[in-house]
């Protein structure tokens, strides 16, 4: 299998998700676009692939873009709640 780091993530903005395909098998993380808001709404990992890092790295590379982009996050799915939690480096784009 592939290893995290090797993990290409993209953003596909035409279906509202960020997106790797590992092992054939696409892993998202998807969510709805509010004006300056991005509110997460799904992460997915096909069972098989789970236990890799790879939901991390794509919540990390969507969160880099949503700060590169000056927006602000509602974490809306449980997954990327519990991710920013754990990583108070995140918090401050949490919408008020």
């Amino acid at each position: 299998m592939t290893p995290p780091e090797d993990i290409v993530v993209t953003h596909n903005v035409a279906e509202n998700r960020y997106e790797a395909t590992v092992a054939g098998k696409i892993c998202v993380a998807e969510y709805v676009r509010n004006n300056d808001r991005m509110i997460f709404t799904h992460t997915f990992v096909p069972a098989e692939l789970r236990g890799r890092g790879i939901a991390e790295k794509i919540v990390r590379a969507a969160l880099a873009d949503a700060r590169a982009q000056k927006l602000k996050v509602t974490p809306a799915c449980s997954y990327v709640a519990r991710f920013i939690d754990r990583h108070p480096e995140y918090r401050e784009l949490i919408a008020t």
